[in-house]
């Protein structure tokens, strides 16, 4: 007889992340059972069998996502030639990347398969009806924002709230000066960290508005230091052509934690890495552009004002965003000049990332969900 398995599906940096901790857990927990599917470099070293890997071809929005679309077919024929395959898995656990995952969920439900969605949907955001897709297709949810369990159940979706997986993530990173040390910044120094996202799309519209801001702020500020936190998906030769000018940037590949650690103040572009800085009690300035198509989209379904997590989360402007047309390298001078200058903005910040601290839940969020899966799938001990 087979040793049961359960199928994960990540696509994107930050669900790899989070999907090999779950990984990790899930083999804690049941060592017999066989986790596959598809992921990212990550959740390979936590032990799954990589059938797809999509990550590094993860698109920024709707218009980017075109040129994807034969890649990210042929990774959903493979996938749901395996869910239709005998031995079918236990269950299959999706990790964000809604467009894809839930076209796959369609085909889990036709072949009996359990669904359980980790880091599900922001429909409290945008496209709210995808929540009766959900009611129909999945199986169990994962939340991971404490106000989206009382949504769910309003809805007849059966949900659990585990917590944030970026409480695990981050328990490991370094302190500022340790991070410095790392990154071979001096400990003195003001120091600016740059994110500007895990995608190519991003980094081609977001990092040159970046420089032209910091170009500006160093006139009057020439001892600043910069420390870029390069994505695993972005290559070093699609930021290297952007920093032109800049003087002496650290670079740190795989060192988003080190860069937001020691730096006294973040440029980051909207997503996981909002939240991240904020846990790490870092401000920051969110700056993001899209495509005019990709705009149109949002504008269409969004129902909120704000972009980043941490806006979103709180329900209230906590930290400054600069989006399209007013993401421009002077507006970004200016909104980075002003926390600079303004400790009591900074404070605010902190005292706001400390209240967002307190409503994501308590670590141990891996092994949380990993005993819920089991569950789900009838493999619980």
């Amino acid at each position: 007889m087979s040793a049961p398995a359960v199928m994960l599906v990540a696509g994107e940096a930050s669900g790899d992340l989070h999907g090999a901790a779950l990984c990790r857990a899930l083999a804690a927990l049941a060592p017999r059972c066989r986790t596959f599917g598809m992921g990212g470099r990550l959740m390979a070293a936590a032990g799954m069998d990589l059938l797809v890997d999509v990550t590094a071809a993860a698109a920024a929005g709707g218009s980017e996502a075109v040129s994807r679309v034969p890649l990210l077919y042929r990774a959903y024929r493979r996938l749901r030639a395996a869910l239709e395959a005998e031995p079918r898995p236990a269950a299959l656990v999706l990790i964000d990347f809604p467009e894809f995952n839930l076209r796959l969920a369609r085909a889990a439900r036709r072949a009996g398969v359990p669904v359980v969605y980790f880091i599900p949907p922001q429909i409290w955001a945008w496209r709210a009806w995808r929540i009766r897709t959900i009611r129909r297709l999945v199986s169990l949810v994962l939340a991971v924002f404490p106000f989206e369990t009382a949504l769910y159940r309003r809805a007849g979706v059966p949900v659990e709230f585990v917590g944030h997986p970026l409480l695990d993530a981050l328990a490991g990173a370094p302190s500022r000066a340790a991070a410095r040390r790392e990154l071979g910044l001096p400990e003195a120094a003001e120091v600016i960290g740059l994110l500007p996202g895990s995608r190519r799309e991003e980094v081609e519209r977001v990092l040159p508005v970046m420089r032209e801001a910091l170009l500006q702020i160093r006139t009057a500020r020439p001892a600043q230091r910069f420390a870029l936190a390069l994505a695993p998906t972005v290559e070093r030769a699609a930021v290297a052509r952007h920093l032109d000018g800049l003087g002496p940037v650290t670079l740190a590949p795989n060192g988003a934690h080190a860069v937001i650690r020691a730096a006294d103040l973040v440029l980051v572009t909207s997503g996981t890495a909002t939240l991240e800085a904020a846990l790490l009690g870092t401000p920051m300035v969110v700056c993001y552009r899209v495509s005019r198509l990709t705009e149109a989209m949002v504008r269409a379904l969004t129902r909120v004002p704000w972009i980043s997590l941490p806006n979103l989360t709180l329900g209230r402007a906590v930290v400054p965003e600069l989006y399209q047309s007013r993401a421009t390298g002077a507006r970004l001078a200016d909104e980075t000049r002003r926390l600079l200058e303004d400790a009591s903005a900074r404070d605010a910040q902190r005292a706001a990332f400390a209240e967002l601290a307190g409503r994501l839940g308590a670590p141990g969020v891996g092994d949380r969900a990993a005993r819920l899966v089991l569950a789900e799938a009838g493999l619980a001990s």
